[in-house]
C-alpha cells in the first residue's frame, strides 16, 4: 500500500524544486481557483493517495469524491476540484506547481514547513474557526507551528500498540496480554513451548528500527533525548532496554535476525500465524486480515514495570495556500471536513486515526482501535524538530539492530556520538 504517515520531515520545497525544475505537473491543471459564472468559486485541492492507486476500491479519488460531493451539496456556490497524486510523486509535482505560480488552494501531504519560509501559507487561525481549532489534539497541533505560529493543520495520525494472536495464546495457556517485560518474557517462553516459531516479532531492520526502538526505550523511562532536551541515546535506561532485548533474542524468543527484519515482514508473519506478539499500528490490520488472521487482540505496549501510558505519535498535514484569495471558502471547507463523516471514512478506509477530540470520541466504541485512541492525546514524537534528527535517524536504522547481538552500550554509544557531533 502506498499510504504514508510522515511524522518526520519529508522532502522540503527547495529540494523538490531542484528535482522538478524541468518537470511538468501531471493530472489536473495544477493551477489556482477562478471565479466562475454566477459568483461561484472553485477551490483546487491536491492530496496524497493513501490507497492502492486510482483504480482501487480504497483510492484517494473515491475517498475525496465522497467528501466533496457531501460538501458541495451543503455549499452549492463552492466547487472543489481534486487532484490526487501518489506519495512518490506528490512532492515534486507540487514543487512544480509552486515554481510555476500555480498553487492549489488546499494541499494535503506529509509536510508543510518548507512552504512557510516563502510566505505561501495562510495561518491556521485564518482558515479554521475557533471551535475547530479547539477540537484538534493539542500535542498534534503544536507541531504545526513555526516560530510559535501555526501553519500546518493535522490531517490524520497513527499510533502503536501490542497485537497478539488469540489462538496462539490459547494454545500456550495464556489468558491475557502481558503488561510488563517480565510477563512478556514469560508469555514468550510459553509460546515457544507451544511450538510458536517467533514468540515476539522484533523488527529492527531499516524500515522502522527507529520506531520499534523508541517504543522499547519509552517502556523503561528512556528515549532519544532526556528531559532537558539533550541527546541521551546511550543512557543507562536505553542500554538496559537493549540488554533485555538481547537476552530475549538469545533465548530464541524473538524474530530471527531482528536487525535485518522490516516491520511489514513481521506483520506478514504474524498474519501467517508464525508470530505470537508484535508491536504495530492500525495500518497493520489490513495486512493481518489479508493474510486471513482475524482472531487477534490489541493491548497497550508492555513496559518494564507496567504498560505504556503514551504511544509513538505520527501525523500528516493539510494546509491552505494564500495566493488565490479564497480564505473564506477554504475556511468553510475545513470546518465542514473536520465536523463531517470524513473522520469515520478515513478510519474505515485506511485504518488511520483522527486528530480531533470529537473524532476520537466517535471511534471510541471500536475495541480494536481503543488502545490507539486512548494513547493518542498523550502521544510522544520523534525529535524531528532537531536538525540532527535526519542524520541520527539514518544511523539508527543502519546500526541499532546490532545491539541485540553485540554490545548494547557500544552500539548505542556510537549512535550517541553521531547525535552529539558538532
Amino acid at each position: 500500500m502506498s499510504k504514508r504517515i510522515a511524522g518526520v520531515v519529508t522532502l522540503g520545497v527547495a529540494a523538490a524544486l531542484a528535482l522538478s525544475a524541468c518537470g511538468e505537473s501531471s493530472g489536473g491543471d495544477g493551477g489556482g481557483a477562478d471565479k466562475a459564472a454566477g459568483g461561484s468559486v472553485t477551490l483546487k485541492l491536491v492530496a496524497a493517495d493513501y490507497g492502492d492507486g486510482p483504480t482501487a476500491d480504497n483510492s484517494g479519488d473515491k475517498f475525496w469524491k465522497g467528501v466533496v460531493d457531501e460538501f458541495q451539496a451543503a455549499n452549492p456556490t463552492i466547487k472543489v476540484d481534486v487532484q490526487v497524486i501518489n506519495w512518490n510523486d506528490i512532492d515534486t509535482q507540487v514543487a512544480t506547481m509552486v515554481q510555476n505560480g500555480q498553487m492549489p488552494d488546499i494541499l494535503q501531504t506529509g509536510d508543510y514547513s518548507g512552504f512557510v519560509k516563502d510566505g505561501l501559507l495562510h495561518k491556521v487561525d485564518e482558515v479554521l474557526s475557533p471551535n475547530t481549532q479547539s477540537d484538534l489534539l493539542e500535542k498534534f497541533a503544536e507541531f504545526g507551528k513555526v516560530d510559535g505560529t501555526a501553519y500546518g493543520i493535522p490531517f490524520v495520525s497513527s499510533a502503536r500498540a501490542l497485537f497478539y494472536n488469540k489462538d496462539l495464546f490459547a494454545k500456550a495457556g495464556i489468558s491475557e496480554p502481558p503488561k510488563t517485560w517480565d510477563e512478556l518474557k514469560a508469555d514468550a517462553e510459553k509460546l515457544k513451548k507451544a511450538g510458536v516459531s517467533q514468540p515476539f516479532g522484533l523488527p529492527l531492520g531499516q524500515e522502522e528500527a527507529q520506531g520499534e526502538s523508541f517504543l522499547w526505550f519509552m517502556g523503561n523511562g528512556g528515549g532519544y533525548k532526556d528531559a532537558s532536551g539533550a541527546w541521551a541515546i546511550d543512557s543507562a535506561q536505553n542500554v538496559e532496554t537493549f540488554t533485555f532485548l538481547k537476552d530475549l533474542h538469545a533465548a530464541g524468543l524473538t524474530t530471527p535476525n531482528p536487525g535485518t527484519k522490516d516491520r511489514k515482514t513481521v506483520w506478514e508473519d504474524f498474519a501467517a500465524g508464525k508470530v505470537g506478539m508484535a508491536n504495530g499500528g492500525p495500518m497493520s490490520m489490513p495486512i493481518f486480515e489479508k493474510g486471513g488472521l482475524t482472531n487477534y487482540g490489541v493491548a497497550p505496549i508492555p513496559g518494564k514495570s507496567g504498560p505504556l501510558d503514551t504511544t509513538l505519535g505520527v501525523e500528516d498535514w493539510i494546509m491552505a495556500f494564500n495566493k488565490n484569495g479564497h480564505q473564506e471558502e477554504i475556511k468553510k471547507f475545513f470546518d465542514f471536513f473536520y465536523s463531517s463523516s470524513a473522520v469515520q471514512k478515513i478510519s474505515d478506509t485506511y485504518k488511520l486515526l483522527p486528530v480531533t477530540k470529537s473524532g476520537i470520541e466517535k471511534l471510541s466504541t471500536d475495541e480494536k482501535l481503543k488502545p490507539f485512541l486512548d494513547a493518542l492525546p498523550n502521544a510522544t514524537f520523534y525529535p524531528f524538530t532537531d536538525p540532527k534528527w535526519s542524520e541520527v535517524n539514518s544511523q539508527i536504522k543502519q546500526t541499532i539492530g546490532g545491539a541485540v547481538t553485540g554490545d548494547p552500550a557500544k552500539v548505542l554509544g556510537a549512535i550517541q556520538k553521531v547525535a552529539a557531533a558538532g
